[in-house]
C-alpha cells in the first residue's frame, strides 16, 4: 500500500514528463495483464493489441480511429518501452529547462500523429499493409526539438562519454533512414515523421512561432469552461505558456549561467548544488 501511495503522490506532484512515463508504463502493464487473462479463454490475446495498434490502411483506420492516439502510448515489448522511456526522460528533462509542460504534451501528440500519418501515407502509396505500436515517433519529436534548440548540450552515454545532443539526434535519424528496408520499416517511417515534427517545432520557435499554440489555446479554453461550470479554480499544468514572462531576471541569469557551463563542459561537470538549483529554477519558471 505504501508503494501505491508513493506512486499516487508522484503522479500528483510530478511534471508532465513523469505523467507521460507513468501512462506509458501503465498501458504496457495493462496490455500484458489482459493478454495473460485472455490466454485462459477462447479469445485470441492478439485481439487486445488490435485495439491499440495503428493500421496503415485508411479504410481500416476508419473503423478504429482512436488508434492514431492509442498507438503512441502503447508498447508491448520490454526493450521497446525501456528504450523509449529512457530516451523520453533524458531528453524531456532538458526540454523542460526552457519550455513548458503543456508544450511538451502537445509536441508528444503532434509527433505521434505526424509519424502515424506519414506511416499510413507511405504504406498506402506502396500498396502495403502493416500495423505500428509504440511511442517512438512522439519521443523522436521531443528528441529532435531538444537537440535543435540545445545542439551543444552534452549528455553522457555509456562507453561513448560526453556527446552533444545534435550528434545523438543525427545518429538516431540516420539509423531510422538506413533501417527503412528492414522488417520494421513502418516503425522507422513513423520515427522520421515524428522527427520532422520536432524539427518544425524547434525551427518555428526560433522565429517566434509556436506550432503548439492551437492545442494550448484549445486546452486553456476547455479548462476555463470547466472552471466556470463548476465555479472552481484549478491549477492547470504549464499555466504560463511564455517562458520569458514566467521567470524573474535572477532566475533567468542563474539558468543561463548554469546552461552555459553545461554546454561547455557537459552536465556531469555540475556540482550537486548546481544540479539542484537547475531543476529548481526550471520547474519554478514553468
Amino acid at each position: 500500500m505504501d508503494f501505491i501511495k508513493e506512486l499516487r503522490i508522484k503522479w500528483i506532484t510530478g511534471s508532465m514528463l513523469i505523467k507521460l512515463v507513468f501512462v506509458n508504463v501503465a498501458i504496457f502493464l495493462l496490455l500484458h495483464l489482459l493478454t495473460f487473462i485472455l490466454g485462459f479463454t477462447s479469445v485470441r490475446p492478439e485481439s487486445v493489441l488490435a485495439l491499440v495498434e495503428l493500421p496503415s490502411d485508411f479504410s481500416s483506420f476508419l473503423s478504429v480511429p482512436w488508434t492514431i492516439v492509442s498507438y503512441m502510448f502503447s508498447q508491448y515489448d520490454l526493450l521497446h518501452i525501456l528504450f523509449n522511456m529512457l530516451w523520453l526522460y533524458w531528453f524531456g528533462e532538458i526540454f523542460l529547462f526552457a519550455d513548458s509542460s503543456k508544450r511538451m504534451l502537445a509536441l508528444y501528440l503532434y509527433g505521434g500523429i505526424g509519424g502515424g500519418l506519414l506511416f499510413m501515407t507511405w504504406y498506402s502509396l506502396l500498396g502495403m499493409y502493416g500495423l505500428i505500436i509504440g511511442s517512438s515517433a512522439s519521443v523522436l519529436a521531443i528528441v529532435v526539438a531538444t537537440a535543435v534548440r540545445h545542439p551543444e548540450f552534452k549528455m553522457n552515454l555509456l562507453f561513448l562519454g560526453e556527446i552533444s545532443l545534435k550528434w545523438v539526434a543525427i545518429a538516431t535519424i540516420a539509423i531510422d533512414f538506413l533501417s527503412i528496408g528492414g522488417s520494421n520499416a513502418g516503425g522507422h517511417i513513423a520515427h522520421i515523421g515524428g522527427a520532422v515534427v520536432g524539427l518544425c517545432y524547434a525551427v518555428a520557435q526560433k522565429y517566434g512561432v509556436d506550432i503548439t499554440r492551437p492545442y494550448c489555446v484549445a486546452v486553456d479554453r476547455m479548462v476555463n469552461l470547466r472552471n466556470r461550470l463548476f465555479d472552481k479554480k484549478y491549477k492547470f499544468y504549464g499555466a504560463k505558456p511564455s517562458f520569458h514572462s514566467a521567470k524573474s531576471k535572477n532566475d533567468e541569469a542563474c539558468l543561463d549561467e548554469i546552461l552555459d557551463k553545461v554546454k561547455k563542459s557537459g552536465y556531469g561537470s555540475l556540482t550537486k548544488q548546481e544540479k539542484d538549483r537547475l531543476f529548481d529554477v526550471s520547474r519554478r519558471i514553468k
